[in-house]
């Protein structure tokens, strides 16, 4: 007979040298390599350079690769990262860094201060027009040594230091956008155009060092794939799961539950017919049930939400804007036949086809929709073609997606929607809001500011911006033998923390 050997993970006859293929062996030889591969749902942006970021996704990846002066931690403010320490003056217009020693970017040359001073004055840069991060105009002066910065900004700003999470990049490297260099716990290696990028844990990191040797993220655009991915052992991890998913899944798998701190919406284009007409997108928030989008799409898992802030930021949150427009179809029809369709008229959702709950979400809307005598059509497009036909050229009618808030800020999701925003993609106008944000940002007090944006976020819901949904949950699956993954207030997976148990 044939001399045979029996696979040590799942039993299988191999014959003598043989290797088996199977799903165990493959995670356990992961595992020996300390190792894992994430799989997402969308390519990144063509460029990796962190300050041209479009897309929440890149943002999300590439948060294990850069840091600012301060970086955001799983839960509270800002924290020291590239500076060693940090102090506010009293009238919040001073603001003063110490620069960390023995910081060093991936490609082994130091932070030096004209790094950082290149850094923030890139994203300051309004010679072209839009600054990168318009609210560092505020700055009127950066003074330096070769450890001190001090900024002064031509008017107190409670949220200024969150803006400072902002990469720090070397000055005088050309290739940021195909071969990006930061100073985060992992260093970029490669990456191949709609299918993986590879990091490194970086060893000349300053802080705790990340506890994998190395993550490969493959991106999985489809549904029915990403769940065969995991089920094969091709993967082991993956994160914003819907619940059909999860259950899906079996033993091989724990699933942690956080929230994606996105504002999940029907978003309109407040610029074309008939969502030019508010009554029309009154009539649409009264025909839409969240809670049942939330208990058929999603298991009851999220929380719902009635405008442009999700609970996370918990001193903004308006927690009684969610209930604004109830569930109501005969108010929805009122209001449809008073703006001149009494029988309805019919609307395109165009959706990001790899981004599954957004799909149900719209699934469910059409249903919802149509019992006020709308009909919609739901529209997958590609992530690229959302990116540049959506969100870049607005030309849609209708979207299903979530929005972030990339630096901590109510700002940050607020001030799109003001009317001269380049990523006002929804094209909302209102003279009232453009105001109100206009006050918030010349704002002193804190707590007047906090009003403010409480105030814009009602004159969101009143005019009926969009058709505000919920904050999605987030269902993370992991391998099983891995641990130490922390959920964040905003949109982005660290890596830097996950390990194979001992």
């Amino acid at each position: 007979s044939t001399p045979f050997k029996e696979c040590p993970s799942c039993g299988a006859h191999l014959d003598a040298g043989e290797r088996c293929d199977c799903k165990e062996t493959a995670a356990a030889d992961r595992a020996q390599a300390n190792t894992i591969n994430v799989g997402i749902a969308q390519d990144l942006d063509e460029s990796l350079d962190p300050h041209l970021a479009v897309a929440a996704g890149t943002k999300e990846v590439m948060f294990n690769v850069f840091e600012g002066l301060v970086k955001p931690p799983p839960g509270g403010g800002p924290i020291p990262a590239v500076a060693d320490h940090y102090e506010i003056s009293e009238d919040q217009t001073t603001y003063t860094f110490t620069l960390r020693e023995g910081v060093q970017f991936h490609n082994g040359d130091p932070v030096e201060m004209g790094d950082v001073t290149y850094s923030i004055e890139r994203c300051a840069d309004d010679s072209e027009g839009t600054p990168l991060i318009p609210a560092l105009s505020a700055i009127s002066a950066m003074e330096t040594d070769e450890t001190t910065l001090t900024i002064t900004l031509d008017q107190p700003d409670s949220e200024f230091l969150s803006y400072l999470t902002l990469a720090i990049l070397p000055e005088d490297y050309p290739d940021q956008a195909t071969a990006p260099v930061g100073t985060g716990p992992f260093k970029f290696v490669s990456r191949t155009a709609q299918d993986s990028i590879v990091l490194e844990r970086f060893d000349g990191y300053w802080g705790t060092p990340a506890q994998l040797d190395r993550v490969t993220f493959r991106i999985i655009e489809n549904a029915d794939s990403l769940v065969m991915s995991l089920q094969s052992g091709a993967i082991d991890m993956f994160a914003h799961l819907t619940s059909t998913q999860v259950a899906q899944l079996g033993d091989d798998f724990q699933v942690l539950e956080g929230t994606m701190n996105l504002v999940q919406a029907l978003y309109l284009n407040n610029a074309v017919e008939p969502f030019n007409n508010e009554l029309v997108r009154q009539a649409l928030c009264y025909a839409v049930d969240k809670q049942q989008i939330i208990d058929l799409a999603f298991d009851g898992y999220g929380s719902p939400i009635g405008s442009s802030m999700y609970p996370a930021f918990q001193k903004y949150f308006v927690e009684d804007l969610t209930d604004y427009y109830p569930y109501d179809p005969e108010r929805a029809r009122e209001l449809l036949a008073e703006a001149g369709y009494p029988d309805g008229f019919s609307m395109t959702i165009t959706v990001p086809s790899n981004y599954q709950p957004h799909i149900d979400t719209a699934t469910v809307l059409v249903e919802q929709l149509k019992a006020v005598g709308i009909t919609a059509e739901i529209q997958p497009v590609e992530w690229g073609a959302w990116l540049s036909e959506v969100y870049g050229n607005r030309q849609f009618q209708s979207t299903v997606v979530g929005v972030d808030a990339a630096n901590m800020t109510a700002r940050a999701l607020l001030e799109r929607f003001t009317s001269t925003a380049d990523d006002n993609f929804i094209n909302y106008s209102n003279a009232d809001y453009d105001a109100l944000f206009q006050q918030a940002v010349t704002c002193y007090d804190d707590a007047e500011q906090t009003e403010l944006y409480k105030a814009m976020e009602k004159n969101l819901t009143e005019h009926a911006a969009n058709v505000y949904i919920q904050d999605l949950a987030d269902l993370v699956a992991m391998r099983t033998g891995l641990e130490g993954l922390q959920f964040y207030p905003i949109y982005v997976l660290d890596l830097s923390t996950v390990r194979f148990a001992e």
